[in-house]
């Protein structure tokens, strides 16, 4: 596969070889066959992020090959959304004549909404000035004057210049509602929407007739949290970084959803508070004990649940687990499967064409 050409013709041999896989992964826990969530074929990644060679008077954007690191020039990138594409060709045109843009420019990274909202980001090896934030915004307003709905944010060592602001706010349907989602730049996001809509309604479904109220760990800027609090009394969630917080407070007010509440700690934190290890002056004010938690929801990263946070968690009767690193997930599992049996299991094809899978779990206690 090159960067700019898919196998798309490919695509259900691909998907059908990651069911087998996942399946016999599964198999000493389930004999279930995934429910499988198709990707669109292309234009299914929000972000991307490409290092920029400069080549005489001429500069574009380049990949590295994974094994080889060569360098390969990309002038088009069909697994990236149709607003990236569109707007990769227009910064190179405004950067490319420009010395005060391009001096020292090595990166640009690119965040996208379905709502046709972007962030672009350039990166440098060298200080920013008010030169570097005049000739910014010249180019921010031709690019809005072409009808781009964009912002720029610029990035150095300890620096970062917002023009204005640096998130998107993505619209997206899910089960029959418009949820509103905060976005932050540099910060995780799911990179693939239609997924993320599929992902979405399937946790949607299978928590739906919940009783009590859910537990959130790594709830990012309260993607899943807020679509699952339809299904709950009460949503208490947690989050580590600053920005995310930040987005989930903004999507909550945005949504009116007045049942979550997120506080603003790790994982493994949380697990020492509700242990009663340590106490933590974050939580005051907020009575764990009044939270019935019959269900909690953990979208780890790819190292999956710790130790600790694998007890703690044995301790709902119902986890509802995405994982984007089913062996870390299996690694769970063999701890997870001694106190509950999995009831549901979803394949989501978050990266087509790559070796990655994104999968879910719900675990109901035996």
């Amino acid at each position: 596969m090159t960067p700019e050409h898919l196998p798309t013709d490919q695509y259900d041999v691909q998907l059908a070889e990651k069911v087998v896989r996942l399946q016999s992964m599964m198999a000493p826990f389930c004999t279930l066959v995934p429910e499988v969530f198709r990707s669109p074929l292309s234009h299914y990644r929000m972000r991307a992020e490409f290092r920029i060679w400069h080549d005489g008077d001429d500069l574009y954007h380049i990949i590295f090959e994974r094994q080889t690191r060569q360098r390969i020039r990309v002038d088009s990138f069909p697994a990236a959304s149709d607003l990236i594409n569109q707007l990769m060709p227009e910064i190179l045109n405004g950067v490319r004549d420009n010395p005060v843009l391009r001096r020292k420019l090595f990166q640009v990274d690119y965040l996208t909404t379905l709502s046709n909202q972007a962030v672009v980001s350039l990166l440098y090896h060298r200080p920013l000035d008010d030169e570097w934030k005049q000739q910014a915004i010249a180019l921010r307003d031709a690019l809005r004057a072409r009808g781009f709905n964009l912002h720029l944010i610029g990035r150095a060592t300890k620096t970062k210049i917002a023009l204005d602001q640096d998130y998107v706010d993505e619209r997206m349907p899910v089960g029959g509602r418009e949820m509103i989602s905060r976005q932050v730049e540099n910060s995780f996001t799911q990179p693939n929407a239609a997924m993320n809509i599929q992902m979405l309604e399937w946790a949607l479904e299978v928590t739906e007739g919940s009783r009590g109220d859910l537990l959130e760990l790594y709830c990012g800027n309260g993607n899943f949290s807020l679509a699952l609090a339809r299904n709950f009394r009460r949503v208490l969630a947690t989050e580590i970084a600053k920005p995310s917080v930040a987005a989930a407070q903004y999507n909550i007010a945005a949504n009116h959803i007045d049942n979550v509440q997120i506080i603003r700690m790790s994982a493994e934190e949380f697990t020492q508070a509700m242990t009663g290890v340590r106490a933590f002056n974050r939580l005051k004010g907020i009575d764990l004990q009044s939270y019935q938690c019959e269900t909690i929801f953990v979208d780890p990263p790819r190292s999956g649940l710790d130790p600790e946070t694998e007890k703690m968690v044995q301790g709902y009767p119902r986890i509802l687990y995405i994982s984007c690193n089913p062996e870390t997930l299996c690694k769970n599992l063999e701890t997870l499967s001694q106190t509950h049996q999995v009831e549901r299991l979803a394949l989501f094809d978050q990266f087509p064409y790559t070796h990655h899978m994104e999968c879910g779990v719900l675990l109901t206690r035996r």
